[in-house]
Order: structure tokens, then C-alpha cells, then sequence
């Protein structure tokens, strides 16, 4: 094994986990988000030489899979293959919160693709506006107005949950 590949192997075990979670709150489907993450990695992969700054890594990792998700939503839902809406592999948060945090992933599913990335970047990877923006190459206002509408869409969708 080289040591490229082994640089990119401990690289891959330390991080995919973590892009895993982060691809899930963004597509809300297991399976999808480790369809997302080997897709990010294989970019990854393919340009580990040209990477000069293994220090960003994550930025980069983070940018990518952002990207790809992004990518994806906008080819349209022919291109890809629904696995069904029951989610059998979720992660089994401690019980007094779980009925919330399943009435929020379910919510988040159906913010837009866009407004989703943003509130996923800025309030799960804790990224700031400017880091945000850089990762979606777009402006600090934009990220900052994606923000707002997806919160507000957020809530909107958690309250009609509420009154059902």
C-alpha cells in the first residue's frame, strides 16, 4: 500500500462516520446518506495528490458532500432509487426525546434541498455564516436568508405536526 492510500485510509476511518451523520440530516435516508458519503469520498479519493492542505480536510470532506447532495436534488428523483420511506437503521435516541427528535429529521426531510444544507451546516456542523457561505460558494446574506426561510419553514412544518 503507498502512502497515499494509507494517508487517505486513516483519513476515511476517522472521519466517515461523521460525514455519515451529517449526509443523513441532509437527505434523511440512511441508505442514502452512505450512498452520499462513498460518492464524496470517491472525489475525495480521486484528488487526495492534488490536495495541498490535508490540514482543511474536513472544510473540503464537508464542501463536497454538500455539494453532492446538492448535485443530486437537482437532477431529479428519476435519476436515483427510493428505498421506501420506512427507515429501519435509525439511531435510537435516549427515550424521553425520542418522539421530538423524530418529528424534527422528519420535518427537516421536507425543508428544501438548499435551506436544508444551510441549517444542517450552520446548526448541526456549527459552522459560521462565513464558513457556511464558503462551502456553498455563495454570499454571507444568502446563507443568512436560507437560514432564516429554512427555520422558518422548519417551524412551520413542527407546528402543523403539533396540531395533527
Amino acid at each position: 500500500m503507498s502512502d497515499r492510500d494509507a494517508e487517505f485510509e486513516a483519513y476515511f476511518a476517522a472521519r466517515s462516520d461523521a460525514m455519515r451523520g451529517t449526509a443523513y440530516l441532509l437527505c434523511g435516508d440512511w441508505h442514502r446518506a452512505e450512498d452520499l458519503v462513498q460518492q464524496t469520498f470517491t472525489k475525495i479519493y480521486l484528488a487526495w495528490r492534488r490536495i495541498q492542505r490535508h490540514g482543511a480536510m474536513d472544510s473540503y470532506t464537508r464542501q463536497t458532500l454538500v455539494r453532492t447532495f446538492l448535485s443530486e436534488r437537482r437532477r431529479g428523483w428519476f435519476r436515483h432509487e427510493s428505498v421506501g420511506s420506512e427507515q429501519a437503521d435509525r439511531a435510537v435516541p435516549s427515550p424521553d426525546l425520542a418522539d421530538e427528535r423524530l418529528l424534527l429529521l422528519e420535518a427537516l426531510v421536507k425543508v428544501p434541498p438548499r435551506q436544508r444544507a444551510v441549517l444542517v451546516l450552520r446548526y448541526w456542523e456549527d459552522q459560521s455564516v462565513e464558513q457556511t457561505a464558503a462551502l456553498l460558494d455563495c454570499s454571507a446574506g444568502t446563507v443568512k436568508s436560507q437560514a432564516a426561510r429554512g427555520l422558518a419553514t422548519l417551524r412551520g412544518l413542527l407546528e402543523q405536526e403539533r396540531v395533527r
